[in-house]
């Protein structure tokens, strides 16, 4: 009935917020093709529709980034991405998924973040930073230095006590601490605090990490969250949580600047895996988060089974973003196996979603937007003066 009620008020809400029809055509409103359109998010606008996704670097010492974080960020920046997503940064130390991982917890971290927020915008891109806390996946190895193999207390000098929800390992993972309430209303403050520390170091948008078996989302699918109080059980129950956080977040956030989530629209369950998240939970949650203020679901997937079947293929993710994008009315992102920019161009074309993050393809080609204009025949599209002699030739 909590999830009947949820939808029946999502659906009510859309109507307020109703997103434009889009049919497929070759190009944008203004003639240019559909990746080069600006899209306006509250009173921001983005110079394109081509996001870095946000991708761990393992790189980062105490939480505090360097100058490998303003190199790689810095150049996708310079390489024509309209926004730039910094990777999953800790909202608390022990919401860390390494050693290694990015932090926004304190003001070192702000003070390190900033001229890295500055270098981008410094090249017309958007500086975005996405907010995380890893639950039970957290204290394991770098994978880019031991292959991401867990650590457990007692064992291992650097290993942490994981929390979740519930005391459910994944995998071969430590088990973690089951939450107490007191630790869930504390997630919701380092959240928000993270965010205005986010502000402060210069990123014009926050993401909220609600995807890939991490804490948020540990909340929201049953696999994982067997509580039995206000915070597990029904849908509205295990949504609980992460709309608090979204709600605490929105409220520190700017009325003109945008708030953003990452969502995983399913856990990829199999027949014999029982109770887990699915897309229609998803609807039901971006419409209670656009509710909320949020103003656009980056749509991944799967991360909480460790031996999920995943359909994986160009483009297999785009289904949830085109189904979220219509029946939650609210604008998406879509990411996954996106390598070509005639393929990028047809996905926002026919309206499947608002803008794409590429994720891979950018870490083998920091200036695929710059390539991807030339092979869409787009001759304005901006480059760095002193790239100038190297433009890609337009097609």
């Amino acid at each position: 009935m909590a999830a009947s009620r949820l939808r029946r008020a999502s659906a009510a809400s859309a109507r307020r917020h109703q997103l434009p029809a889009q049919a497929a055509s070759k190009s944008g409103p203004s003639g240019r093709p559909h990746l080069f359109e600006p899209i306006t998010l509250r009173q921001l606008t983005v110079p394109n529709r081509i996001w870095l996704s946000p991708m761990c670097q393992y790189s980062a010492v105490e939480g505090v980034v360097n100058n490998w974080h303003l190199v790689h960020l810095g150049a996708r920046a310079a390489g024509g991405c309209g926004l730039v997503m910094a990777e999953a940064s800790a909202v608390v130390p022990e919401g860390r998924i390494s050693p290694g991982d990015a932090g926004i917890w304190n003001d070192a971290h702000v003070e390190a973040w900033r001229p890295i927020a500055e270098f981008i915008r410094s090249q017309g891109s958007v500086p975005a930073i996405q907010l995380a806390h890893a639950g039970r996946k957290a204290s394991t190895s770098e994978p880019s230095v031991e292959g991401g193999r867990p650590l457990y207390p007692g064992k291992d000098a650097r290993a942490w006590q994981a929390v979740a929800p519930s005391a459910v390992p994944f995998a071969d993972f430590q088990t973690p601490r089951e939450m107490t309430e007191a630790d869930i209303r504390a997630v919701v403050d380092a959240f928000a605090a993270a965010a205005q520390r986010s502000l402060k170091a210069g990123f014009q948008v926050v993401e909220i990490h609600m995807a890939h078996g991490y804490l948020l989302h540990q909340f929201l699918s049953p696999q994982v969250n067997k509580r039995k109080d206000q915070y597990g059980g029904s849908l509205a129950n295990r949504m609980r949580l992460p709309l608090a956080v979204a709600e605490a977040v929105r409220a520190v956030v700017p009325p003109e600047l945008p708030l953003a989530v990452r969502i995983s629209a399913t856990d990829w369950a199999g027949p014999l895996d029982g109770p887990a998240w699915d897309v229609d939970q998803s609807v039901a949650l971006c419409g209670a988060l656009r509710d909320l203020g949020c103003d656009l679901v980056d749509v991944s997937s799967g991360g909480q089974l460790p031996r999920a079947l995943i359909p994986v293929g160009p483009g297999y993710q785009v289904p949830f973003s085109e189904r979220i994008r219509r029946e939650a009315r609210v604008a998406t992102g879509t990411v996954g196996m996106i390598t070509s920019a005639k393929q990028a161009e047809q996905i926002l074309a026919e309206g499947k979603a608002d803008v794409v993050l590429i994720g891979r393809e950018m870490l083998r080609d920091p200036h695929w937007p710059l390539r991807a204009a030339a092979e869409l025949g787009y001759e304005a599209m901006r480059y760095p003066p002193q790239y100038e002699r190297g433009k890609f030739p337009v097609k």
